[in-house]
């Protein structure tokens, strides 16, 4: 490449093309054209406004979205049960097709038909499949769905909730990690016996578009400041990669404040000072561990959502990827961070007033009811809970109706 400028690593000199930005944010189809992919107007929105490429993947028949509910394991199927539930009686306008996959179904055909009910509904609702850790040859399921369907971004959403008993009540803080490369590319060998070796793969293009994505959420949802979290000092070429692309990124966005954090620093101010925190932007690693803390400042593993987007497909899940399996069939699992997710997944397909009111609900539930599940300091059970939301609805989706009558 032709006009390259040098930046400082430690020791070493990384080597990059000035020209790699405007390159890496277009492309060019077999015919010559080039289009602005990743430019300043493109915005990534998960609400009603779809692209072209994602409104043309989304399944809608009749005014009805086809969504497909992967069941998971755990706790995850019941939970998406009482999903379904109340979407019916929130009277949201969406079917799903239920796709039985969890660990013990771990095969490529399994795999291919969930891909496949994915692409044609474009928009999947998911519990988390177990990864058996102790197995060599088990493969994460839930890493295979996001690298195939190119989920680049995952966005987990931490806010305290008002009536749950947490250290801090000034969480409100959003973690956008890269979800498709860095250490969970898997690319692992054994080079002798005792000795193994694992690849981690930082890209300009996915760093660019990550950090891309951050900054354009940030200015949609009106947030003032995004934080790259890094470990730069001494992974000097691939964090010092992310890092430049992160930094490269912020000039085009003069009115959002951008800082960096050291991965081992950002840890210590979330626990002790999340409140500094707005947008937080992340290689994959980083991201899972900085997001299971946040997770845990705002009330653990049953609180928060997460949603996962590409540029075609989106999946939505819990925001801790968290399966349960200690709380299965006990009726005590916390279905918060699902539903929260649920309505996520509503916006993203445009049904806004369906998300308000089952969103609403659920935090009247937990703050002005004080319905809880055990692990956010209640006693009530499961069925408690829904049962509470879906009471809250009813009077809301009637008058709705007589409205609309």
């Amino acid at each position: 490449m032709s006009a390259t400028f040098r930046y400082r690593l430690g020791h070493k000199y990384f080597l990059k093309a000035k020209s790699l930005l405007p390159q890496l944010l277009t492309t060019e189809d077999s015919a010559g054209s080039v289009s602005m992919c990743y430019e300043s107007k493109r915005q990534y929105v998960w609400a009603p406004h779809l692209y072209q490429a994602q409104e043309e993947a989304v399944a809608k028949y009749g005014g009805r979205h086809t969504v497909t509910l992967m069941t998971g394991d755990g706790v995850g199927p019941e939970l998406l049960s009482h999903v379904q539930e109340i979407f019916r009686y929130a009277g949201a306008p969406i079917d799903f097709e239920i796709v039985e996959i969890n660990a013990s179904t771990n095969t490529p055909k399994d795999m291919e038909n969930a891909l496949l009910s994915v692409k044609r509904n474009g928009v999947a609702l998911k519990g988390n499949i177990e990864t058996k850790f102790d197995d060599p040859s088990f493969k994460s399921m839930n890493l295979a769905l996001r690298t195939k369907l190119d989920l680049f971004a995952s966005i987990v959403k931490c806010k305290s909730i008002p009536g749950i008993p947490v250290r801090h009540q000034d969480v409100d803080c959003v973690l956008i990690r890269e979800n498709t490369e860095g250490e969970y590319r898997q690319l692992e060998h054994e080079n002798v016996p005792g000795v193994v070796e694992s690849l981690k793969i930082i890209t300009a293009a996915k760093s660019l578009k990550i950090a891309k994505f951050a900054f354009d959420y940030a200015v949609q949802h009106e947030r003032k400041k995004v934080t790259a979290i890094h470990k730069a000092n001494i992974m000097k070429l691939g964090d010092g990669l992310f890092l430049q692309c992160c930094k490269e990124v912020s000039k085009e966005y003069p009115n959002i404040d951008f800082n960096d954090l050291i991965i081992d620093n950002a840890s210590m101010q979330m626990v002790s000072r999340p409140s500094q925190f707005d947008v937080l932007l992340m290689p994959n690693l980083y991201g899972n561990i900085l997001g299971n803390i946040a997770c845990g400042l705002i009330g653990g593993a049953g609180v928060a959502a997460g949603m996962n987007i590409g540029d075609k497909y989106a999946v939505f899940e819990s925001g801790t990827r968290n399966s349960g399996r200690s709380l299965k069939n006990k009726n005590i699992a916390n279905p918060t961070g699902i539903l929260l997710a649920s309505c996520d997944m509503l916006t993203y397909l445009g049904h806004s007033d369906h998300a308000k009111i089952i969103r609403e609900s659920v935090l009247t539930v937990i703050s002005d009811k004080q319905i809880r599940t055990p692990d956010i300091g209640g006693t009530s059970t499961t069925m408690d809970f829904i049962k509470a939301i879906i009471d809250d609805i009813r009077p809301k989706t009637l008058a709705w109706n007589n409205c609309s009558g």
